[in-house]
């Protein structure tokens, strides 16, 4: 199974922070069809093929990701997506 693992620093407050992720989550819901939703400072998304988190520390975003067997063949595409919209936001 693939995995992605991207840490991303921010300089946001919390607060800030939580809105740009969830902004985050929001266009890789659009892009990829993910589910997603908050538990605690972690936002967990999934759908077919795709389970992972978010999780929002102090000083950096930590993204995690397992990739089923078909969506593996994309992980190059998915983790540029996922950096092209962290450096967006943050």
């Amino acid at each position: 199974m693939a995995g992605i693992d991207i840490t991303h620093p921010h300089a946001l407050p919390k607060d800030e922070a939580r809105t740009a992720v969830e902004a985050v989550a929001k266009k890789l819901s659009e892009r990829f069809d993910l589910d997603y939703g908050w538990d605690g400072d972690v936002l967990n998304f999934n759908r077919s093929g795709v389970d992972g988190q978010i999780a929002l520390l102090p000083e950096s975003l930590r993204v995690t990701a397992k990739l089923g067997f078909l969506l593996s063949a994309m992980q190059g595409p998915i983790e540029a997506e996922i950096r092209r919209v962290l450096q967006d936001k943050f």
